[in-house]
């Protein structure tokens, strides 16, 4: 994997000093300077998309807090609208991965390459559903073509309307891939150098069939709530289809800590640790099921703003504290607070030798994620099984994300014996009446890496039963539904910009809700 990273780093530097070019007419008529690179390099690159950020959609969601509200610290901890707390998906996805991926497609378009023009576009995909699910109306049809159609001021495109063309994209990708086709080594998820490896078009393709439809069973059950009928529709077109079966189809990278580092986690020991906290309704959940995965969440240290430093840091789970959500940080220094505590607050931290390290590998989609989502549909009724089946997804799923530990530095599999005093746990045992609530409480800790997911997921189920931020009443006694465009769109694209909040209601805020988040 580290010959195809340093690879990327060198195409990298080159599209962005072409992109830098000024003179429009060398642009307009070579719009990359160069046109003989592999667009299997370009996708490789764009495979590594913006997940999401500790300080916004994690504490949205209430599972990390920065409780500090001073300057650049002051955002959605506090309820506060902050364009740099918004604009992080959208700033890694537009002028990057985006971008590569139209001039990939582009450069494919006559090609007989189709495997991986299919997986370019089931990636695609996936980075705007995530965006739409962040902003609700965001450029689409006219993204990525400033320099193959001289489009520079992309209209935006409804959110519904978006969905339903992702939802064609996902089926028409899903139906192209050929076992017989070209095979994709540069693939970071499945390739040649990945950790893995398929070795052949046959697995891979079938790899990325279960990618696709894991991912149109994501996308279906966001309509649970405004069309369940579709919902039903989509979850039962997926299943058929195959999704994910095991953490063998998981989509992931590692990273080794030199050339690449999780791109999420540096701050959270580079960047005035004393700063981050774990929230207290995740570490409350974790604390009142004794989950064996706490260890490998949250700790303590000795001193908060140097955790590398303490080689043995305190994790166990009955001893964690989690920072109450919306306080402010001189509020929690003195009773009825823990305090401070060598410079820092007396709370827990995200364990950063482990799911916070800077080389803790990054998961997209996991397996446990499309089980549990196979649960809820199983126990809906829109798929087979009913609730006998919806145990076994929950229990398979949670077994699985227990083991997606023993992948993380200074993780561990989780014992056979500890796994099942857990799901036999009255507060985690799976029972048809209250299983709305377990499944999507576990998917919100199965998603503790991925908050844009855990977020979605959260507003379409209202669960896990999370009490509203009272920090102040900016979002009027509820939760952050959306987050509001960068602030450059106003005088970067302005008319586009104003018809699209027009489109969403005429408040480009965090209370205006994207198109599939029915009250």
């Amino acid at each position: 994997m580290i010959t195809t990273f340093r690879k990327l780093i060198l195409i990298a530097s080159v599209l962005a000093f072409v992109g830098c070019d000024k003179d429009f007419e060398q642009i307009n008529t070579n719009p990359y300077g160069i046109n003989d690179i592999d667009p299997a390099l370009i996708f490789a690159g764009a495979q590594r998309t913006q997940l999401s950020g500790w300080e916004t959609e994690h504490t949205i969601v209430q599972q990390f807090v920065n409780p500090f509200n001073s300057g650049a610290t002051l955002g959605p901890n506090f309820n506060e609208d902050i364009d740099n707390f918004n604009n992080g998906k959208w700033d890694a996805l537009y002028p990057g991965s985006l971008k590569n991926m139209a001039q990939a497609l582009a450069m494919l378009e006559n090609s007989n390459r189709v495997n991986l023009r299919s997986m370019i576009r089931i990636w695609r995909a996936q980075a705007f559903m995530g965006l739409v699910d962040q902003y609700g109306d965001v450029p689409y049809s006219e993204s990525g073509q400033a320099y193959l159609k001289t489009i520079f001021y992309p209209k935006y495109d409804d959110d519904a309307a978006i969905y339903a063309d992702l939802e064609k994209e996902l089926k028409e990708s899903i139906a192209a891939l050929n076992p017989a086709g070209d095979y994709v080594p540069e693939d970071l998820f499945f390739g040649k150098n990945s950790r893995t490896p398929s070795g052949t078009a046959t697995v891979q393709t079938e790899k990325w069939k279960k990618v696709g439809n894991s991912l149109l069973l994501r996308l279906g059950m966001r309509y649970s709530k405004l069309n369940p009928t579709k919902a039903a529709a989509l979850a039962t077109e997926a299943l058929n289809g195959g999704v994910m079966t095991s953490n063998a189809d998981n989509v992931w990278v590692t990273y080794d800590g030199t050339l690449y580092t999780n791109p999420s986690n540096g701050g959270l020991v580079n960047n005035n640790p004393r700063f981050y906290y774990a929230a207290e309704p995740f570490v409350n959940q974790l604390k009142s099921t004794n989950d064996p995965r706490g260890k490998f969440l949250v700790a303590t240290y000795q001193n908060p703003n140097n955790p590398l430093a303490d080689q043995a840091p305190n994790t166990n789970i009955a001893d964690q504290f989690g920072v109450p959500v919306g306080v402010i940080s001189t509020a929690l220094e003195a009773a009825p607070y823990r305090g401070q505590r060598n410079g820092g607050l007396n709370y827990s931290q995200m364990n950063v030798r482990v799911v916070a390290s800077q080389t803790a590998p990054t998961f997209w989609i996991t397996y446990s994620q499309t089980a549990l989502l196979l649960a809820e549909a199983a126990h809906r009724g829109w798929i087979p099984g009913g609730d006998a089946a919806a145990k076994t997804y929950y229990d398979n799923a949670i077994k699985a994300d227990m083991d997606r530990y023993a992948l993380y530095p200074g993780g561990a599999a989780v014992p056979e014996g500890d796994k099942q005093a857990y799901l036999s746990h009255p507060n985690v045992e799976y029972r048809a009446a209250d299983a709305l609530r377990l499944i999507n409480t576990q998917y919100w800790i199965t998603s503790i890496t991925d908050g844009n997911e855990a977020w979605a997921n959260f507003r379409r189920t209202g669960f896990p039963a999370l009490e509203p931020n009272r920090a102040n009443n900016n979002l009027n006694g509820g939760f952050i539904r959306r987050l509001s465009y960068p602030d450059y769109e106003l005088s970067n694209n302005r008319e586009n910009y104003q018809a699209a909040v027009q489109a969403i209601g005429g408040k480009d805020d965090l209370t205006t809700r994207v198109f599939w988040d029915t009250p």
